[in-house]
């Protein structure tokens, strides 16, 4: 198989380098820096400065290109491997391989799309808030999943996890949408995780500890 690279997909809505959902954190950040660097200088601004710097990493969105191959799964999300195996997918009661990427403070916290299909169910489970490192957060905290069918018909299950400080999943797709590989449908304020189930005979590309980017890096075959 050729693997090529395709620019990336539009976005159903303006996605600069800053992810739309940080504009609020990060005026808020900045007008504090300003403002006490402006009354009190740059000592007492100083912790201010640095609390908006790491809005700023923190939110940065990052347009990616994505590798072409009708069979291959991306990864939705920036982080580590932290899970490769088969288990019982709880969304579509089935057996499945689980790949889980996990996301600290510091990655892309941007979600993307991971197959092309159309999204025929998403379910929202209210939870805990458990170190989303550990493998009882994909059972245990708030949870947001998106079933897709590949035009193939094959079924891949998307779900994205609150981690320890996360407090808010954003989903912005409902069912009968289409979505392309590395597509922008959602975004996890603060650290989390990704589960992505996959049918059973699907190849892993991946291997725990592993370091994956998304869009850009490829976590199973088909």
């Amino acid at each position: 198989m050729c693997i090529g690279m395709a620019p990336p997909p539009n976005a159903p809505w303006p996605h600069p380098p800053i992810a739309r959902e940080g504009w609020p954190f990060l005026a808020a950040a900045l007008l504090a820096a300003l403002l006490t660097h402006a009354w009190a200088g740059w000592a007492w601004a100083l912790p201010l400065w640095l609390i908006a710097l790491f809005v700023l990493q923190f939110f940065r969105d990052p347009a990616r290109p994505a590798p072409v191959g009708a069979d291959l799964v991306l990864s939705p999300a920036d982080g580590r491997i932290v899970a490769v195996g088969k288990c019982e997918d709880p969304w579509l009661e089935r057996e499945a391989l689980k790949i889980s990427v996990f996301m600290n403070v510091f990655n892309v916290h941007s979600n993307r799309a991971p197959v092309d299909g159309e999204v025929k169910g998403r379910w929202y489970n209210p939870g805990s808030f458990v170190n989303a490192d550990l493998d009882k957060a994909s059972t245990e905290n708030e949870r947001n999943a998106l079933w897709l069918r590949t035009e193939a018909g094959q079924d891949v299950t998307c779900v994205q996890v609150a981690g320890l400080i996360a407090r808010r999943i954003l989903c912005y797709v409902e069912p009968g949408a289409r979505l392309r590989r590395g597509e922008r449908y959602g975004f996890i304020r603060f650290g989390s995780r990704v589960d992505v189930y996959l049918p059973p005979d699907a190849r892993a590309r991946v291997a725990l500890g592993d370091k994956v980017k998304a869009s850009r890096d490829v976590l199973a075959q088909l």
